[in-house]
């Protein structure tokens, strides 16, 4: 048995690792797209349907032959956004999914060729009846053979998706792995099976919305993300009390909240966090009100920037998630479960606002950019790096009202990064700039942005675990693992949880993927 990675190995994007038997035949785990400094060349090069192979090639780097199937932890885009590339370069076996992310994964996709691959309808639906026909949903917690292994020809390979707690549908794979006519070294057949754990993003304990993580019984190896390695999340009351505090001082002289955030996951987690800190703002004014009623005064109650803000999802792809959140409130936590059942509604509320059409779009840009009316817009991309979130960005980087709000890792090379960058709050520059499009200048095609606006970053929002969930994690497996390949983030995080993986198991063996 053998390990591989194709992604997500110097970085955080391009997820996509390979499990080998030694009969040859092997799994990927995730097919994810690479972003920022790690991405591939520009995709828009290769927009015509007879260049598919010429763009699969550039994406699917590495040998189809022996891989039987496709296991998919997440519908994040770095986890499945080469899956169209993959399928173009020939694969056709089995994507394994739990229940959930097979619901909402053909949206992904569908979002993913439109803006990597081509905007032909013929093709994308082509696409995706492949994608529906390779699909197999699969519920947490049950064992699954994977097809194309069996006992009596090359070993046996089954996995079990467990709760991951990153984004709805979300899960870690715990593979049980037994190699046929593998010997040990006294030349004796080993019968035991490994398990092999491969963590996808864990998501941070009580997060809004998913129950958290467990730590499986047993690994004899495990693949684990890094992604904040080598920090710490505020808790969750902290980083409510931040958001709120956030908006409230951002209105003080008016102007509009910008929040980058990923279609699915953070959006969601995002309105359930607002509407309950207006939940909490009408409840303390009910409560002054009583109280004044009861000791007779006559005053009312003094007003709020939360009487008369508009909170606006930016993003169709969004508002097709939220809505698939609202179907499957089954995997919800308790506590949203008995917020719904007291007749609140975490993810609309009246103060919400959804826009579609990109018309509506640019003139809600255009809208907030003369007025500087109070809003908080929510729009995609999470790192900046394209979709509506972009015009936003241009239209009021400018405008010193404007307040940008990042809840979210963002990746080397993302325009994200660079506004955390070189933002004149943090960096002490009177104004910096970023920019957006493919050049690096206004002669290369690029547009330079100045930066303005106050930006804030409230890492306590991450869907990621920290690092001492990340140790945690290992610390409560009643058998701990041998063997500790880490991937999935910057260096310094991977470095920085090495070392506490080996202060945790002296005897493990703990690397760095490469």
């Amino acid at each position: 048995m053998k390990i591989l990675h194709h992604g997500a190995v110097n970085g955080v994007t391009g997820s996509c690792h390979q499990l080998s038997l030694t009969s040859g035949d092997s799994v990927l785990i995730d097919c994810g797209l690479f972003q920022g400094d790690e991405a591939h060349d520009d995709l828009s090069d290769y927009s015509s349907s007879s260049q598919d192979k010429q763009l699969a090639q550039k994406q699917i780097d590495f040998s189809l032959e022996g891989i039987k199937a496709l296991v998919v932890t997440h519908c994040h885009i770095d986890h499945v956004g080469r899956i169209p590339y993959l399928l173009a370069a020939g694969f056709s076996g089995p994507i394994y999914a739990t229940e959930a992310t097979a619901h909402l994964l053909p949206l992904v996709i569908e979002d993913a060729i439109k803006v990597g691959v081509t905007r032909d309808e013929r093709l994308i639906r082509l696409y995706l009846k492949r994608l529906a026909s390779l699909l197999v949903p699969v519920p947490y917690k049950k064992w699954f053979a994977i097809e194309g292994f069996g006992a009596g020809k090359n070993g046996s390979l089954k996995a079990k998706f467990q709760v991951a707690g990153h984004i709805l549908g979300s899960a870690y794979v715990e593979f049980d792995v037994k190699e046929k006519d593998v010997k040990d070294s006294d030349n004796r057949k080993l019968k035991k099976s490994e398990r092999v754990i491969f963590s996808g993003d864990l998501g941070a304990p009580y997060s809004p919305l998913l129950p958290a993580p467990k730590s499986p019984y047993r690994a004899d190896h495990l693949v684990i993300e890094s992604t904040y390695g080598d920090s710490l999340h505020e808790s969750r009351r902290q980083r409510r009390k931040y958001l709120k505090q956030a908006i409230e001082r951002s209105f003080e002289n008016g102007g509009t909240v910008l929040i980058p955030a990923f279609s699915i996951g953070r959006t969601q987690e995002l309105l359930y966090e607002l509407e309950e800190i207006i939940a909490r703002v009408e409840k303390a004014k009910e409560k002054a009100k009583a109280k004044a009623k009861n000791s007779k005064k006559t005053e009312k109650p003094s007003k709020t920037v939360w009487d008369h803000l508009d909170i606006i999802v930016d993003s169709p792809l969004a508002a097709k998630f939220t809505e698939s959140y609202r179907q499957l409130k089954s995997l919800w936590d308790a506590e949203a479960r008995r917020k719904v059942s007291a007749g609140r509604h975490p993810l609309g509320f009246e103060s919400l606002l959804t826009i579609d059409s990109h018309k509506e779009h640019l003139a809600t840009v255009e809208y907030l950019r003369k007025t500087g009316r109070p809003a908080i817009v929510i729009a995609a991309s999470g790192m900046c790096a394209g979709g509506r979130m972009q015009n936003y960005l241009k239209a009021l980087l400018p405008d010193e009202r404007t307040d940008v709000l990042f809840v979210g890792y963002q990746a080397s090379g993302t325009p994200g990064r660079d506004i955390q960058r070189y933002a004149p709050n943090i960096s002490g520059r009177e104004s910096g700039y970023v920019m957006f499009g493919d050049g690096n200048d206004a002669s290369s095609g690029g547009e330079k942005i100045d930066i303005k606006a106050k930006v804030h970053t409230l890492s306590g929002y991450s869907a990621h675990a920290d690092q001492k969930d990340l140790v945690n994690f290992v610390k409560r497996m009643r058998h701990k693992p041998k063997h500790i390949r880490i991937v999935h983030g910057d260096e310094g995080a991977k470095s920085a949880l090495k070392d506490k993986y080996n202060e945790l198991l002296p005897e493990c063996e703990v690397v760095i993927g490469s």
